[in-house]
């Protein structure tokens, strides 16, 4: 690497220690700090993925307190309670506010630059705390926000439709949640729309049991096995390689929205450009007269709900 890059995790539990192995295998950054509470457990993490570090290429990785994300180009935050079977990602809110102020405050005692991704659920509201906790600009801080379910969507249509998951484009927006939606109308199979792939193959696609799947699909890993971890670990990878590398790449991404489509002060995920400083612009994606009444629907969602915390 040409110059000293660096990316601090906040969270070493599951997520937040698989996320640190993805990065780590792909040789985001020469150093990787990972901090948590329970130091035990973020120098084990560090040690184990440091083990393997002869087929990654040499790095720094480190466990660490608030005061060694100084100089970091990003910083993720992946701490605060999981999600338990039959809980939904607004249940979480109450628990896991306080612990978004605590992370928040803590980080700006220290914080000289970079960019905070916020992982953590109920990510929406969590972004939205963080970003107001720390005074930063709004896109300086960035959720994963529907990343992860336009992935899941992505896949699932592969699957129903018998084709290469790289050929297929589309994307969710709106909350990370119950009110997610469908943008039906970016969808396209290598350029061709989705309507005219499935006439010209005679494929019969049930639209509203594939989001009802997408929007059930955590709920029904963690249903058979306690914890998501493996897919978002892989999407905070991409999204941390999109800034590190200056993509310019457009990514669902949740942040703190002024005057989008007339929504303002709650944070929805819509197609944002990323690079190396975090949200350069929202993208004004032509949501047709359904998709744009969905993102209204789903951003009164989460305002309602935040408004019911005093937040």
């Amino acid at each position: 690497m040409s110059r000293h890059s660096k990316i601090s995790i906040i969270g070493a539990g599951t997520v937040g220690a698989t996320a640190a192995f993805s990065i780590a295998t792909q040789r985001l950054v020469s150093e990787l700090a990972i901090i948590d509470v329970n130091t035990a457990k973020a120098e084990g993490e560090a040690m184990d993925i440091s083990h393997g570090l002869i087929t990654m290429g040499t790095m720094n990785i480190h466990s660490g307190t608030y005061a060694d994300i100084k100089d970091s180009d990003i910083i993720v935050i992946a701490a605060g309670l999981g999600r338990k079977p039959g809980e939904t990602r607004l249940d979480l809110a109450s628990k896991n506010i306080g612990i978004a102020r605590d992370i928040a405050q803590n980080i700006m005692k220290y914080y000289n630059g970079g960019v905070i991704v916020v992982v953590s659920n109920p990510v929406d509201i969590l972004t939205y705390v963080i970003q107001k906790e720390t005074g930063l600009p709004a896109g300086k801080v960035i959720g994963t926000g529907t990343m992860l379910d336009s992935a899941r969507f992505r896949y699932l249509l592969s699957c129903s439709l018998s084709a290469d998951i790289r050929n297929i484009h589309g994307f969710m927006a709106g909350e990370h949640g119950e009110s997610q939606f469908a943008v039906w109308s970016s969808v396209h199979i290598s350029s061709m729309a989705l309507d005219d792939y499935c006439a010209k193959r005679g494929i019969s696609l049930n639209k509203e049991e594939l989001v009802t799947n997408i929007i059930g699909s955590g709920a029904q890993v963690i249903k058979r096995k306690g914890v998501t971890n493996f897919a978002i670990a892989a999407i905070v990878a991409e999204l941390c390689g999109t800034i590190m590398r200056d993509r310019g790449s457009i990514l669902t991404v949740t942040s703190c929205l002024d005057n989008y489509y007339g929504i303002s002060d709650v944070c929805i995920s819509v197609p944002c450009i990323i690079g190396k400083d975090g949200i350069q612009d929202h993208l004004a994606y032509n949501f047709n007269e359904a998709e744009m009444a969905s993102l209204h629907k789903s951003a009164e969602s989460i305002r309602a709900f935040m408004d019911s915390l005093n937040i």
